[in-house]
This record gives C-alpha cells, sequence and structure tokens, in this order.
C-alpha cells in the first residue's frame, strides 16, 4: 500500500509530526510521501495522518 500527497497541500505538518516514517516535508513547504509501500508497522499511523489531514491531501493509490 502506497499514499501519495497531493496538490491541495497546505504544508501544516500534520502528516509528518503524526508518522515521520512515511511524510516528510520538503523545501518548498509541502508534505511528501515515501515512493515505497508503507511498512506494516507505520499502518495505523499513516491511516490516522490521512484522516487528520485539514484539507484531504493524502491518498491512497
Amino acid at each position: 500500500m502506497r499514499y501519495v500527497v497531493n496538490e491541495g497541500c497546505i504544508g501544516c505538518g500534520l502528516c509528518e509530526g503524526i508518522c515521520r516514517e512515511v511524510f516528510s516535508m520538503t523545501d518548498a513547504g509541502v508534505a511528501v510521501a515515501i515512493e515505497v509501500d508503507v511498512p506494516d508497522d507505520a499502518l495505523d499511523t499513516v491511516a490516522e495522518a490521512r484522516d487528520g489531514c485539514p484539507v484531504g491531501a493524502i491518498e491512497e493509490v
């Protein structure tokens, strides 16, 4: 399972704060997700980050 951060990201940093294993902030001030399958031990926190995103910018692909 993989996740992406779409262009709607406002750079609040919530996803990185919840799940650093998957999300990080770029120099441009927006979030990105790792480009490999989410590790099993991060499945709960990545879902929490997705559900908590204030603009719904995190999508499962």
